[in-house]
């Protein structure tokens, strides 16, 4: 795949965006670490373009309790693989997540 040519300005713009991207997603961990936010919240606002494009493994790994193994078994167990990002689930496993977890 060849990335497209861009212009000085285009590539400021696209860096400003993954710098937000990237501070919102650090704010829900801190959030839903806090606890001021749960697994269901999240999980019903997929409109959010920082949540939806999250991994669910960052995801689970940001709740209190769940580290990295823990939040592979739990993948594991419901079928979700490894590199899968929020917008990428299914019905069944969100229902799964929210059995599990909620």
């Amino acid at each position: 795949m060849v990335l497209p040519k861009l212009t000085p300005e285009e590539k400021q713009r696209a860096l400003k965006k993954a710098q937000e991207m990237r501070s919102r997603r650090s704010q829900i961990r801190k959030q839903l670490k806090s606890g001021q936010l749960t697994l269901a919240e999240v999980l019903a606002n997929t409109d959010d373009e920082a949540i939806s494009r999250m991994r669910v493994s960052y995801l689970l790994e940001s709740l209190p309790k769940i580290g990295k193994v823990s939040s592979r078994k739990i993948m594991e167990d419901i079928g979700i693989n490894e590199s899968r990002r929020v917008q990428g689930l299914g019905e069944r496993q969100r229902t799964a997540l929210m059995e599990k977890l909620g």
